[in-house]
């Protein structure tokens, strides 16, 4: 990426999306996009479309997402596996069609159930995921395995997992952009 490369980060306003916004702007990317979720409905695949066909952008990284508390996401499981997937599919595509040069896909959540934090990477989905999380955690899943048919298409997928949030110390460290470098 050069610093005036277009780059569009779905969820700027989300802890994630503010904190990426907010280093790329600190080292001096210039022609940086975002919309709100009254701006621009990534539910919607002809609003999308619409986006990428007008913006353009060069790179995407996708940091939005339906989230919620454990009572939420114990209440809403059906909504949160669907809004998650159409919202991450629909970037996905777009990204495709539209030639972005690389499409950063995050999701933090595949905590399993019994193993210990922080979890070594081959630890995985080695184990039943933790059950609060798991409609969350299913839909970056899937998003995360689509990078076959997106390599297959010529679109780069560069894969983040953020550290859980729930750790002061790590979400000082992303306040302070410390984890995410470019």
């Amino acid at each position: 990426m050069n610093k005036n490369s277009k780059i569009y980060i779905a969820g700027h306003t989300g802890l994630v999306g503010s904190a990426i916004w907010k280093n790329l702007q600190n080292k001096g990317f210039i022609n940086l996009i975002g919309k709100t979720i009254n701006e621009l409905n990534l539910m919607d695949p002809a609003a999308v479309e619409d986006f990428f066909k007008i913006e353009k952008p060069d790179f995407v990284f996708l940091a939005a997402a339906k989230v919620g508390g454990i009572v939420a996401n114990n209440t809403y499981r059906g909504q949160f596996i669907y809004e998650n997937l159409m919202i991450q599919n629909n970037i996905i595509h777009s990204s495709y069609k539209h030639a972005v040069k690389n499409y950063f896909f995050l999701g933090s959540t595949l905590y399993l159930s019994g193993k210990r934090t922080p979890m070594p990477e081959d630890s995985l989905l080695t184990s039943p995921l933790e059950y609060t999380n798991e409609p969350y955690a299913i839909a970056k899943i899937a998003g995360k395995n689509v990078k076959v048919t997106i390599f297959s298409m010529g679109l780069i997928l560069s894969q983040l997992c953020p550290p859980t949030f729930m750790d002061p110390m790590i979400i000082m460290i992303w306040k302070n952009h410390m984890f995410f470098r470019l």
